[in-house]
């Protein structure tokens, strides 16, 4: 057990980050697994609240930030909707632990890496901002453009997360690029209409029937069967653009990375495409509707992985020390 003195214990109340950085150096490993726990609960948080909503437990808990205006929990009396809502509440606390450990090992990586720190703080902020609006959208009673609102600040957690454990396994040299700019421009315009291929989807979500709770709940004034057609759209030209981008990697001998992550995207698209059609001529059942925010989940991430896998910073050039067992640094701070 090591002699904690008076002044250690005042450095690490000051700041802790620093406190833990100077005794303890993670390997390598460990970073790109506290990124990817990040990543894991972001996605996890999507599936939780489609599981919110599909249930019809959106005012399981009918306040914010208790779960009644009595208590802080869900009570028996309040069923399986008040325990659906207070759980994926508590869910977020889990999220926040995961974002956490993930900072705390960017902090204290060796040589300090800024970028990775504020990656971290990022997605910390994300959720702080994120689970205030949660609340709002519950206080006014499920409006599905603060519902909108929510799932979209959930992709920008998603899209920070992704960035982090891409970075964890890069180095800080300077990026050298893989592809020509127009195979870089190719890619943009398929991020570009990836994010309009989501914001379509929550438009769906806020017209279409899964309201999210069994009272009455405001509706997006808009045709729903069009809207539907339009993100059908959307989705075949993203389809499309993917097709395209794989082909074009092909013809320029294009390395095995972006040739890689491009069949990944296309793959997830087909499974995501073939979901959506089924549940649109089943009458939107909730297990395929859930699964099909799941899949949304995925196509964000293999998008951005496609436009990550454009680059590379080999590790061996940054100065970060390859993976090593984990040890612990005896400097004071």
């Amino acid at each position: 057990m090591p002699n904690v003195t008076r002044a250690d214990a005042v450095a690490a109340v000051r700041n802790p980050l620093a406190f833990i950085a100077a005794r303890w150096t993670p390997a390598p490993r460990t970073v790109q697994r506290a990124a990817l726990a990040a990543l894991v609960m972001s996605v996890l948080i999507v599936v939780t609240g489609g599981a919110v909503r599909l249930t019809g437990s959106g005012l399981g808990c009918p306040t914010w930030p208790k779960c009644t205006d009595d208590s802080l929990t869900a009570t028996s009396e309040m069923g399986l909707h008040g325990a659906i809502e207070f759980g994926n509440r508590m869910l977020t606390y889990v999220l926040c632990a995961a974002v956490g450990w993930a900072i705390i090992a960017a902090r204290a990586t060796k040589p300090y890496r800024r970028d990775l720190t504020r990656l971290g703080w990022a997605q910390f902020w994300i959720v702080m901002s994120n689970a205030v609006l949660g609340g709002i959208v519950v206080l006014v009673g499920l409006n599905p453009y603060t519902v909108a609102a929510h799932f979209v600040a959930t992709s920008a957690l998603i899209a920070v997360a992704t960035v982090m454990w891409q970075r964890t396994r890069e180095g800080d040299s300077t990026p050298r690029p893989l592809v020509g700019k127009a195979v870089q421009q190719l890619v943009w315009v398929l991020v570009a209409a990836s994010v309009l291929l989501i914001l379509v989807g929550t438009v769906v979500t806020g017209a279409g029937p899964h309201a999210g709770d069994s009272s009455e709940v405001e509706r997006m004034p808009l045709d729903w069967e069009n809207v539907t057609k339009l993100h059908a759209v959307l989705a075949w030209i993203v389809v499309t653009l993917t097709f395209a981008l794989w082909f074009v990697l092909k013809a320029v001998d294009a390395p095995k990375g972006p040739l890689n992550r491009t069949r990944d995207l296309f793959l997830i698209l087909l499974a995501q495409g073939a979901i959506g059609y089924v549940q649109y001529f089943t009458d939107l059942p909730e297990l395929l509707v859930g699964l099909h925010m799941f899949g949304s989940a995925l196509v964000w991430i293999a998008t951005l992985r496609v436009l990550l896998a454009l680059r590379e910073r080999p590790l061996d050039e940054a100065g970060i020390p390859q993976p090593v067992a984990e040890a612990a640094v005896g400097t004071r701070a």
